[in-house]
């Protein structure tokens, strides 16, 4: 199917579509941040400080989902973390695929001991629990956002290299590869040329569905501390700033934890979509 095939599909989907276009929107949004009237999301105004939501003008500004403890404008604040969020997000994703999809054509090619050898680093990491390994890492490499990366990819490679090893695995005795062998072709051109672009669409599926998986780990490792550090706003340290004003001025906790719902979830609609339309057996 070409790309008009493509989105023929996507709009005939209404979860599909929700989901592309709320991420789009998300998207939109925060690349925009610095071009919307708003202030800088370490501004702060302790004239300001717990304002709740408002549409009003002031002499003091409107503050359209309020104001946190020291006077920082929420709408901001939550603009300038989701562009952190989903860079992050996505720079751990490509990271995480890139290590993932070597290190699962290079088991499913090579087999014997190399195949026994990732696989069994595979179940090793995958029988300890993500969030404590996530924790360990970010623990030992320090808090800043390229060792948040590392630490995300390093939760992520796995899924990656067992379904790309399954495919490689069955595609290796097709009859274009056994060609490509009778011809001298070397086996980094077979992994290259006639392996990588097939197995592309399985990875780039599992690719959408971790992204839903790594912002919600970001999210909580930034709530507990090793994640991004202040003054530059992340929505799990926005959540952990305004847990302890949940009574008084819940908008400071609520407005996060809803831009993580709605995110995730429209990647995670997306990504089944996504899962539906290149599997044939499903559709």
């Amino acid at each position: 199917m070409g790309a008009r095939g493509f989105f023929r599909a996507l709009a005939a989907s209404k979860a599909g579509m929700i989901g592309a276009g709320l991420v789009a929107l998300f998207v939109l949004l925060c690349a925009a941040a610095p071009l919307l009237p708003v202030p800088e999301p370490t501004q702060s105004n302790l004239r300001a400080r717990l304002m709740p939501p408002t549409l009003s003008w002031d002499a003091i500004g409107a503050h359209p989902l309020g104001t946190d403890n020291i006077g920082r404008d929420m709408l901001s604040r939550i603009l300038y973390g989701g562009q952190l969020t989903l860079a992050i997000g996505a720079a751990a994703v490509v990271l995480g695929g890139f290590v993932g999809v070597l290190l699962g054509i290079l088991a499913g090619f090579r087999g014997g001991i190399t195949d026994r050898i990732l696989m069994r680093l595979v179940d090793i990491q995958l029988a300890f629990p993500l969030m404590l390994l996530a924790l360990i890492v970010a623990a030992a490499l320090g808090p800043s956002v390229r060792n948040l990366i590392i630490v995300l990819a390093l939760t992520s490679w796995t899924r990656y290299a067992r379904i790309v090893r399954g495919q490689t695995l069955a595609l290796r005795e097709r009859e274009f590869v056994q060609s490509a062998r009778a011809i001298a072709a070397s086996p980094w051109r077979i992994m290259t040329r006639h392996i990588l672009p097939n197995v592309m669409t399985p990875a780039l599926v599992v690719a959408t569905l971790e992204l839903a998986r790594v912002i919600i780990l970001e999210a909580a490792l930034s709530f507990l501390g090793l994640g991004v550090q202040p003054p530059w706003p992340s929505w799990g340290r926005m959540l952990a700033e305004g847990r302890t004003y949940m009574a008084s001025a819940w908008w400071i906790a609520a407005f996060p934890g809803l831009a993580i719902m709605l995110t995730v979830l429209s990647v995670n609609l997306l990504g089944d979509w996504l899962r539906d339309y290149f599997d044939p057996k499903l559709r």
